[in-house]
């Protein structure tokens, strides 16, 4: 599989996550093993409105989206890969009024368990957050087929 339909499905997963589609999540890139996905800033996002530091929450969700993603990028077939655990580790606040990215990698896929790392960061700017992820595996038959057609663009 290429970076493009790896880059393709990735985004129409985000186009059925309605976290992904109300934060505006884009996919910059996206490679075998890893993907690189971008938060705008808004006001929307914004936990405290008297320095505009973006919430937690919707950097948690970036990350977890992130690394839940790079399963796609990482299995030659579509399955869904539910979240396990997910442990984040707050560096510093985000700088107000500029995107955060987070760059996910999968550093281990078994049959069962996808292992990933995240980090949440700034153009320039240090890291905001680090996490690791566990994903299970359920299985192609598991998906549902017109999900996994939905996902992987087939016509059939």
């Amino acid at each position: 599989m290429n970076d493009q339909i790896r880059k393709d499905r990735v985004l129409r997963l985000l186009s059925t996550l309605n976290q992904a589609r109300e934060l505006g999540l884009t996919v910059e890139a996206a490679g075998e093993g890893f993907l690189v996905m971008k938060l705008p800033y808004s006001d929307r996002i914004v936990g405290d409105p008297d320095t505009g530091v973006i919430h937690g929450g919707a950097i948690t969700t970036l990350m977890d989206t992130a690394s839940g993603s790079v399963t796609i990028c990482a299995l030659s077939e579509f399955e869904l890969c539910p979240t396990l655990d997910l442990r984040v580790d707050y560096m510093r606040p985000a700088e107000p009024g500029r995107p955060v990215y987070a760059r996910a990698e999968t550093y281990k896929v078994t049959r069962n368990i996808i292992f990933t790392r995240c980090e949440a960061y700034q153009e320039g700017g240090d890291t905001i957050a680090n996490c690791v992820g566990t994903f299970m595996r359920i299985g192609k038959e598991a998906t549902p087929k017109t999900y996994r057609d939905l996902i992987t663009g087939s016509t059939e």
